[in-house]
């Protein structure tokens, strides 16, 4: 089992939801970043997304293209990144998914960093612009490293498609809340809660939400439609906000700790929107 699998399961017997966390990696440094994984690590966090710093990140709103771009400015590398992931594995079991776009790897080499991820103890794998019809090779060499591929579906994705997307997922599904880039617009509830029930009645992977949620109160109104949220842009946004000040990984922490307490569901819901 793996370790996503394993923090959805632990999820469902508490019946709570999960809450994952992206960041970027080495902004504001690749130090900070591993101190920062541990921080939300021990506040309660479910899964880290840490973020590839690309020079065209398309998907990605201004916070996030900012914060990508000092990173680069900072030399970080694909290898760099793996190196911080292998060193806090050293301290802490949280599932990692490295989210990315497919031109650093590809640079680095498909086999080689299948192999170099699953080494350094990498859970998962997102690749914004790789659709399901060309990942074959790179997951080729991820499926048998047992590094779970993630997959998005849009608010526009048809039944046909999520049921195609569903077949070949593994880990959980990401659920794109918005149209548009991240970061950018906040979703409104009605607006999602019939493509959850969508997605609900073609797959039971765990379905997380993702996309301009930033408060406790959206993650309290999504958690009976979804298995967990995803909070991207104002994390970063708060990182860079607060890099210069001794307790940055402490205001991080405690923002995250907020979050997650939201993500504590009553058992007598619906048991159609539990995880």
């Amino acid at each position: 089992m793996s370790r996503i699998e394993g923090r959805f399961d632990a999820l469902r017997e508490r019946g709570e939801k999960g809450l994952i966390v992206y960041l970027v990696a080495g902004d504001p440094s690749l130090e900070k970043t591993g101190e920062i994984i541990l921080g939300l690590d021990g506040a309660g966090v479910d899964v880290v997304e840490v973020g590839v710093p690309f020079s065209d990140p398309t998907a990605d709103g201004p916070t996030i293209q900012s914060a990508s771009r000092r990173a680069l400015q900072n030399g970080v590398t694909l290898d760099g990144i793996l190196n911080v992931i292998e060193s806090m594995r050293m301290n802490s079991e949280i599932p990692v998914v490295l989210f990315s776009y497919y031109n650093p790897i590809f640079v680095y080499g498909t086999k080689r960093f299948a192999e170099r991820a699953k080494e350094a103890g990498v859970d998962g794998v997102l690749v914004v612009d790789l659709p399901l019809e060309e990942a074959s090779e790179l997951r080729g060499h991820t499926d048998r490293s047992g590094i779970d591929f993630i997959s998005l579906i849009a608010p526009t994705t048809s039944t046909e498609r999520i049921r195609k997307i569903s077949r070949h997922a593994t880990g959980f599904l990401y659920y794109i809340s918005i149209t548009g880039v991240t970061g950018t617009a906040k979703p409104r509830v009605p607006d999602i809660t019939g493509n959850a029930e969508r997605i609900r009645e073609v797959t039971d992977i765990p379905l997380v939400v993702g996309f301009g949620i930033s408060t406790a109160q959206q993650a309290r109104e999504l958690a009976p439609y979804f298995d967990g949220t995803v909070i991207g842009s104002a994390v970063v946004r708060l990182i860079h906000e607060n890099r210069d000040r001794a307790d940055m990984v402490r205001v991080v922490s405690d923002y995250a700790r907020r979050i997650k307490g939201s993500t504590r569901v009553p058992t007598t819901q619906d048991p159609s929107h539990s995880v």
